[in-house]
């Protein structure tokens, strides 16, 4: 009796020391592995160049599954070339939850987009395994493939792939089909999605912010309102190519002139409304483009954003406004044409309780923001649940070789997702 009470005891005293967000990862450990991953495609300015597909991900990958086999994950290949480790849980009726990232790189990136969240995962997995925690639910631990190029993985997992896009060119010069049969997958497979409504529990990421507001306040952790939606359009202003010396000014249908106006519009339609929306023009090119020619035709773009799709109606319909005023003024013809669209995808409920949950026990201050970038976990919105962590981002730069998040904070989301886990495996009941 005086062992099962002390056996007792013990169990008591662990699960208290749990409650009370104890349980840490080995933030060590993590950032070392970080480390090593950026080994794969390492720039001389200290970066990563792994776009999906190349060697350097194909070796990377590896790498991986390799930690995931030590953090005692069953590890497979999907057809869609993602990375997927997995370990049962104790309740057999339960659907997994599923945590995660990518790996891969844009051309001349940095080290931690993706990477950070891929490899705390893969540490939230050894620490459970180390103190022989099973968790109610099955745990999925994954890796997608190429994020950057367009989440191919997480689409594929949530909606297939269309065929069309099986041919389109990436970084790595392989196409998307030749990528994904070169890490494993099997594109005859992708017609229809690979997971479905109902098959997981729900899907929680880290990232860095990739955005100035964490590191800018001080603030360690940043719970992700929702990723925002987006509308890309690219626009054709058709004026009159002539003699740059002989067209007087009154006479002329200067393009460029035209999507000068546009550009100042684009930035003042953002500006007029209350909120946190943006509007960008990212390109523009003006034809026949010489030094003695009027410019009779411009293509350029349009990025709206925001997490409330009437936000970017709102803006859209306001530049919409300014492009009559602006065709009347220049005498050209605008034509706007949509590229590509995606819906915001908002964070549930639950999970940002429990997010914010953990951080308190951590003794971590926290900030409510928007993700301004597309993730996977935008995907995966469409049949789970999902929530996200952010860390702070140095001066908020991303996609450069000067990208960093500091190893302490790459610790603390690390903590943050495995307490965030635990509170969300006991609270979720399907």
């Amino acid at each position: 009796m005086k062992l099962l009470s002390i056996v007792w005891l013990i169990c008591v005293s662990t699960v208290a020391i749990f409650a009370q967000g104890k349980l840490l990862i080995n933030g060590d450990r993590l950032n070392a592995s970080l480390r090593e991953l950026a080994e794969f495609g390492k720039t001389p300015e200290g970066g990563t160049n792994r776009v999906a597909y190349s060697d350097e991900d194909i070796r990377a990958r590896e790498y991986v599954m390799r930690l995931m086999r030590e953090a005692k994950l069953d590890v497979s290949i999907d057809a869609a070339g993602n990375i997927v480790g997995r370990r049962a849980g104790s309740d057999a009726s339960l659907k997994p939850i599923m945590i995660g990232s990518h790996i891969d790189s844009v051309p001349m990136g940095g080290r931690y987009d993706g990477q950070v969240g891929s490899m705390a995962a893969i540490e939230v997995a050894r620490t459970l395994a180390e103190k022989r925690i099973t968790l109610r639910h099955p745990l999925a631990v994954i890796i997608f493939q190429n994020e950057e190029g367009g989440t191919v993985g997480s689409t594929a997992l949530t909606a297939g792939i269309a065929p069309e896009r099986f041919n389109v060119v990436t970084n790595s010069k392989k196409t998307i089909r030749e990528g994904i049969k070169a890490i494993g997958g099997d594109p005859d497979k992708l017609a229809k999605p690979l997971m479905k409504k109902g098959d997981l529990a729900g899907y929680l990421e880290l990232h860095i912010e990739q955005g100035g507001r964490l590191d800018q306040q001080k603030i360690n952790i940043g719970i992700v309102e929702g990723i925002v939606g987006l509308r890309w359009f690219e626009i054709t202003i058709n004026g009159f190519a002539n003699h740059a010396g002989t067209t007087p000014m009154d006479q002329r249908q200067d393009a460029l002139v035209a999507a000068a106006k546009y550009v100042e519009a684009v930035n003042r339609a953002a500006r007029s409304i209350t909120g946190r929306q943006v509007a960008t023009v990212g390109k523009i090119q003006a034809f026949p483009g010489a030094t003695n020619v009027v410019p009779g035709q411009v293509v350029t773009s349009l990025d709206v954003r925001d997490l409330d799709p009437t936000k970017i109606a709102q803006v859209i319909d306001k530049i919409r406004e300014s492009v009559k005023m602006i065709e009347a003024e220049t005498g050209t013809k605008f034509e706007l044409k949509q590229t590509s669209s995606s819906e915001p995808a908002i964070t549930d409920e639950r999970f940002k309780s429990a997010i914010d949950a953990s951080v308190k026990a951590l003794g971590l201050t926290t900030f409510p923001l928007p993700s301004g970038a597309g993730h996977d976990a935008q995907e995966i919105a469409d049949i789970c649940p999902i929530g996200m962590i952010f860390i702070p981002s140095r001066a908020g730069i991303s996609h450069s070789p000067k990208e960093f998040s500091e190893g302490s904070d790459i610790t603390n989301g690390g903590n943050v997702l495995l307490q965030t886990l635990l509170r969300l495996d006991k609270q979720i009941q399907n």
